[in-house]
């Protein structure tokens, strides 16, 4: 496995894999992958298996508190998953966060996805106090906007 930067040659190849995670993660558009390589390529990394895209990681470090890098998306191939690929796909965004001395590595979660909260616990996030519980997993009420309540699970860095 060989982990690169989202580049304009992967994103065709990304949008695919991204599609394969409904109902949790869903694809963008060509547009916006093409701005996450611009302008966010060393945070979204993707891990390549004989040149073929097996997982990829969307995310950006915040423009409002730069100690934070935010991830939006992560995805491996359900063909290759168990083989430790989010894992290093995250290890590299912690590397980078690291190199700018960020505090911390954050995402959300719906409530109801236990196999990310599962895979989240095992590389070390927890789930942030929210506001209500839902089947044993913290939850903010409107976190991402009104009606969208997430589970927040974050990674303090050093």
């Amino acid at each position: 496995m060989r982990i690169v930067a989202l580049n304009d040659a992967l994103i065709s190849d990304v949008e695919d894999l991204m599609a394969l995670g409904e109902p949790y993660v869903r694809a963008r558009t060509s547009s916006d992958y093409w701005l996450y390589s611009a302008l966010f390529s060393t945070t979204c990394p993707v891990a390549l298996t004989d040149d073929r895209v097996v997982g990829a990681i969307i995310a950006m470090r915040s423009q409002d508190d730069p100690r934070d890098v935010y991830i939006q998306d992560v995805m491996t191939d359900p063909a290759h998953r168990g083989q430790g690929i989010a894992a290093a796909l995250l290890q590299s965004i912690t590397v980078q966060a690291n190199v700018w001395q960020c505090r911390r590595i954050y995402l959300t979660s719906e409530p109801d996805n236990h196999a990310a909260a599962m895979a989240w616990h095992k590389v070390g996030f927890i789930n942030i106090p929210g506001d209500h519980v839902v089947d044993g997993v913290q939850v903010i009420s409107n976190f991402k906007g009104r009606g969208k309540d997430r589970a927040v699970y974050e990674l303090t860095l050093a």
